[in-house]
């Protein structure tokens, strides 16, 4: 089995790095993914074998510190993986529990496989060569495959291998849930289908979804079905020889009953398994639809950079594939590798859209869809609230309510604490932002004028709804929330959470209402009658959120943007006591809670929030933003705005990195690669100390991709026209990448030695407008233009 091209590796077996591992080598399509787990060991405090499919929740009510707390996951679906093998009449072999000769996993990019090499030493002596290659199908979502491949050296060797489809797993992959209730899987059954295939139903046990898995073993020996209760079982005895390898394929088709054009899942998986060819037309086809893929996304950067670029791409797309277009799914903060989070949707479809609008729209599209359906949850919400408009969950899953936990662990004091992060309105902000960047990148005003348009003028309705007026600044004030930086949810003894005027929240807002106001300027009238018929819009309003978008209160302290109204009464933190104390300060609000201390007490955040502004928008945007407001913001304000929270914040999240790295790279260079570097990072050397290995950060990966794509090269698509101002990184000097704007496929943008390229493939549409700095130049097709860079 020979495979070529980029790969990510680990050699030997170690323990202790296995559940980062399993998360880091995950396979999937955008329709459902399986951690990198070996194949012979079950879930237990070193491995753990996840399989989940897009959209597929659960929802369960626990006992937790007294309390009854209704919690909905993401389903960890019946193990498809399991393959297990022992000497006749011997043990089962494992690495934990069995001598490892050599271990070495490989992870190959370009064609989406895994590969493992183990040699298990045998009792009695000799060696058991174990050699497996897995993929999870991209052409096909419903299908994965595993070829094990077993060669004995030493002596001859009678060997027991048992496939398994096993539905005994629950939700339990994320130690500080343990308390909860993890057990959706119920109503087994298994059986026999044709000669060779055993299968396996469940449901789920609130949302009543139906799970269909079938699969078949092919092997030059006779295999033997010995179903169980909650385990569809295939056994295969094999007789091997010294030096002689023998092989053993098994293959699997999985169903839900929420796949459309289907009668019943099981029924769909059983002639799915039957009619899938073998194992090396699968992994033909399947690397044929891997490097269509790469071909439409894929990111030139050289060097390691770029190696840890194209396995976040990687994870990307096999968690958002075009598969993910038919689906209704939004975006897994962790991907479909792990269970934090519970698999929950928060904002991070907004450092991840970016990237997708530019290569994969219809993914985009489609994830939009999962916001627009779920539009009536989030008026419900604001209805609630005693307000007009749309308020979106922080946290969301199959139906849109809200699913923020009411209850958080403190892994360090062990207790239970008041979750207030469902206070995050600024969520719709971001809902808005990804529908405005969608329309910008794809020129698609049937869904701007849409679906689209619905969700804008809710979101902003909303907003000027959410805004009261002070008569003592004379201006408009949204109070009572909490921003990105998350650490901050109420004011140092207080009895309510919630903090006012946060800066990010107000500003976003004062965008959101701007670009309302756009848009129903620019709407054709029939189709602005027909909405503002269909939202009851008063004739008023209009002209409020006009006011509102110009009134907003931005809180100012020492000459720099306040994060809230209060911030600059805080106290300073001893940043240098704290880092002497502890090891990492990342989790800063979980120290000092341990301490009987708050964070709420200090000017310290976890992650980006104010410095966010700099990251959703250019300099020039940013500036019209605040002057739109009545503020006057320079650029040795913003530097110092800058300066301020850099040096009092902790990057508790991954995505801080990324947003200082982004900001610094085109505000002041010279300090942003060490950022950049810990965005590339983060997962890989698991900077959040234990994270990765419960789901991979989705956002984080994908931001480091635009990073590249519109941070360094300024790129912007506003007014039907690419615009783009580079910044000098030296150490991301040279790069080229693909795009897709406005029905051209394929534009190609190279950056090195200072020139710019912009090729446009021949086809029939108009040329591209290109503006460099203050020039503008079209771009026809089926030519390239080269642009000198100004120094």
């Amino acid at each position: 089995m020979t495979v070529t091209g980029p790969t990510w590796e680990y050699d030997g077996y170690r323990p202790e790095e296995e559940r980062l591992r399993e998360s880091l080598c995950t396979l999937g399509n955008g329709y459902f993914a399986t951690r990198g787990a070996l194949p012979e060991c079950a879930a237990d405090d070193v491995h753990y074998p996840g399989t989940y499919a897009a959209g597929c929740y659960d929802r369960l009510t626990s006992e937790v510190a007294g309390r009854r707390v209704e919690n909905e996951d993401m389903v960890n679906l019946p193990n498809w993986l399991a393959l297990r093998f022992r000497p006749a009449e011997g043990d089962w072999l494992r690495p934990d529990t069995t001598p490892v000769a050599g271990h070495h996993q490989i992870l190959h990019l370009d064609p989406g496989l895994l590969e493992r090499r183990t040699d298990y030493g045998l009792p009695g002596g000799g060696t058991l060569q174990v050699h497996q290659l897995r993929l999870v199908h991209l052409a096909d979502p419903h299908l994965a495959a595993l070829r094990t491949e077993f060669t004995v050296e030493g002596r001859t060797l009678g060997l027991e291998a048992e496939a398994a489809l096993d539905g005994s797993v629950t939700n339990s992959g994320v130690a500080r849930y343990q308390e909860l209730d993890g057990r959706h899987l119920t109503r087994f059954d298994t059986g026999t289908a044709a000669p060779g295939t055993v299968w396996l139903s469940c449901h789920t046990r609130t949302s009543d979804m139906r799970f269909g898995l079938a699969h078949r073993l092919t092997a030059n020996f006779p295999v033997t079905h010995a179903n169980e209760a909650h385990r569809a079982v295939q056994r295969v005895s094999l007789h091997l020889t010294p030096g002689r390898t023998v092989t053993v394929d098994k293959t699997v088709a999985l169903h839900t009953s929420r796949d459309p054009a289907i009668g019943d899942p099981l029924h769909a998986a059983v002639e799915r398994v039957e009619a899938a060819p073998g194992f090396d037309e699968l992994r033909a086809s399947h690397a044929t639809a891997w490097e269509q893929l790469w071909r439409r996304t894929a990111l030139e950067v050289p060097g390691e950079a770029g190696s840890i670029l194209r396995l976040h791409l990687f994870h990307v797309l096999q968690t958002l594939s075009p598969h993910t277009a038919d689906l209704d799914a939004g975006v897994p903060a962790r991907g479909l590798h792990g269970e934090a989070y519970r698999g929950h949707v928060f904002w991070d479809e907004l450092f991840v859209l970016p990237y997708l609008n530019l290569h994969l729209p219809e993914v985009s599209r489609a994830l939009l869809h999962y916001r627009h359906r779920r539009l009536d949850a989030a008026r419900h919400a604001a209805r609630e609230r005693g307000r007009r408009g749309a308020l979106y969950p922080w946290q969301s899953g199959s139906d849109g309510r809200e699913e923020t936990q009411q209850l958080h662990l403190n892994p360090r004091s062990g207790r239970w604490l008041p979750d207030h992060s469902q206070l995050q309105h600024h969520v719709g902000s971001a809902v808005a932002y990804n529908v405005w960047q969608y329309y910008e990148a794809t020129g698609d005003t049937d869904f701007l004028h849409g679906e689209g348009a619905e969700m804008l003028l809710h979101i902003a309705r909303f907003w000027a709804d959410s805004a009261t007026y002070d008569p003592a600044l004379g201006r408009h004030r949204i109070r009572g929330v909490v921003g990105p930086d998350e650490y901050h949810d109420g004011y140092p003894g207080a009895d309510t959470p919630g903090l006012d005027d946060n800066a990010y929240t107000n500003v976003t807002a004062a965008w959101v209402l701007a670009r309302a106001l756009d848009l129903l300027n620019a709407l054709p009238e029939p189709r602005r009658r027909e909405l503002t018929d269909g939202i009851g819009l008063e004739e008023d309003e209009p002209d409020r959120w006009e006011d509102v978008s110009r009134s907003l209160y931005v809180p100012y302290h020492d000459g720099v943007i306040s994060q809230f109204d209060g911030y600059g009464d805080l106290a300073e933190l001893d940043w240098d006591g704290y880092r002497r104390r502890y090891d990492d300060i990342r989790r800063l609000d979980r120290i000092l809670e341990a301490e009987g201390d708050t964070v709420n007490r200090y000017k310290a955040s976890k992650q980006a929030d104010v410095l966010m502004l700099g990251y959703l928008f250019s300099a020039s945007e940013l500036r019209a933003l605040f002057g739109r407001l009545g503020y006057h913001l320079d650029d040795r304000t913003w530097a110092a705005t800058v300066d301020h929270y850099l040096h009092r914040t902790s990057h508790g999240s991954t995505l801080s990195g990324l947003v200082h790295g982004w900001i610094l790279a085109r505000a002041r260079r010279a300090d942003a690669w060490a950022f950049v570097q810990e965005a590339l990072r983060g997962d890989i050397a698991d900077l959040q100390g234990g994270t990765t290995g419960e789901g991979i950060h989705l956002g984080a990966m994908a931001g480091t991709l635009d990073l590249v794509q519109r941070g360094l090269t300024g790129l912007e698509t506003r007014g039907g026209v690419l615009s783009l101002d580079p910044v000098p990184l030296p150490e991301l000097s040279s790069y080229g990448f693909p795009i897709r704007y406005h029905g051209h496929w394929g534009v190609h943008l190279r950056l090195r030695s200072g020139l710019l390229e912009i090729a446009v493939p021949a086809s029939h549409h108009s040329p591209i407008g290109v503006r460099l700095r203050e020039q503008v130049i079209p771009v026809v097709p089926g030519e390239t233009a080269r642009l000198v860079l100004p120094e």
